[in-house]
């Protein structure tokens, strides 16, 4: 069951980054909603729901690594 919750998890910010790229790709090839009113606004949506998304997804794969100790930390204290 907890699978399924990060999985879930995971396939939430995937949509939303998935609708940001649609939403930029339609500004891009003239495709306009009525709810945005200029097109720069319809872009600059999609660009943060994709950024959103990316980071979520991005953030979620560092900390599940670090976690597991697949990424090796950083020294401090380590002299030149």
């Amino acid at each position: 069951m907890s699978r399924f919750f990060a999985l879930l998890l995971l396939f939430i910010p995937g949509v939303i980054a998935a609708i940001g790229i649609k939403l930029m790709r339609d500004t891009i090839f003239d495709d306009f909603y009525s709810y945005f009113f200029y097109p720069g606004i319809q872009f600059t949506i999609g660009l943060l729901l994709f950024i959103f998304g990316l980071l979520f997804l991005g953030g979620f794969i560092i900390y599940r690594d670090r976690k597991r100790q697949k990424i090796k930390q950083k020294d401090k204290n380590k002299a030149l």
